[in-house]
């Protein structure tokens, strides 16, 4: 399972890479991976076997259309048509992690309850590269569940600067 991730998330890397459209595809394929994974009724729609693989790719089409690069699009509608809509999150995971390789960087998902501007992003991404010793590209995804604050992820590490887990903390200092 693992290998086959891999491969997808390489080819990907190599189209995106070859067509000059990296930056670009990474963005909207992780853009759309989030919104996948947030919506059980679109998981399963674009992960149910008994749906044709040209409906399924037609979902994507539908939602991507006037929103992203043709190239993303297409990307998209290939993995969910051949079948693999269960494995596209976890494969735009691994060709987001691919491309900051590419680049020598390390991606840090940052979860917030509002959304971030380009100021704030840069400036996490230095925080967190001080912290983490790395270069760090920061991909926000916007938490309504959360209160307040930020958790990032960098690989295994966990970073969390929630107000939920701030006021735990004082709870156990008193």
């Amino acid at each position: 399972m693992a290998d086959r991730i891999e491969a997808w998330a390489q080819a990907l890397l190599e189209i995106a890479q070859a067509e000059d459209h990296l930056s670009e595809v990474e963005d909207e394929l992780f853009r759309f991976a989030r919104i996948v994974e947030g919506n059980d009724e679109l998981r399963m729609a674009l992960s149910n076997p008994g749906q044709p693989a040209d409906r399924r790719a037609a979902i994507v089409d539908e939602l991507l259309e006037n929103r992203s690069l043709q190239m993303t699009r297409a990307m998209a509608a290939f993995i969910v048509g051949a079948g693999r809509g269960h494995d596209l999150p976890a494969i735009v995971a691994r060709f987001v992690e691919l491309a900051a390789q590419s680049r020598q960087h390390e991606v840090a998902e940052v979860r917030s309850a509002v959304p971030l501007d380009d100021e704030q992003v840069q400036k996490l991404a230095q925080a967190l590269g001080r912290a983490t010793n790395k270069n760090i590209e920061v991909r926000v995804v916007v938490d309504p569940t959360l209160l307040g604050g930020i958790v990032a992820t960098i690989g295994d590490t966990v970073i969390d600067g929630t107000v939920r887990h701030r006021l735990e903390q004082l709870k156990e200092t008193l």
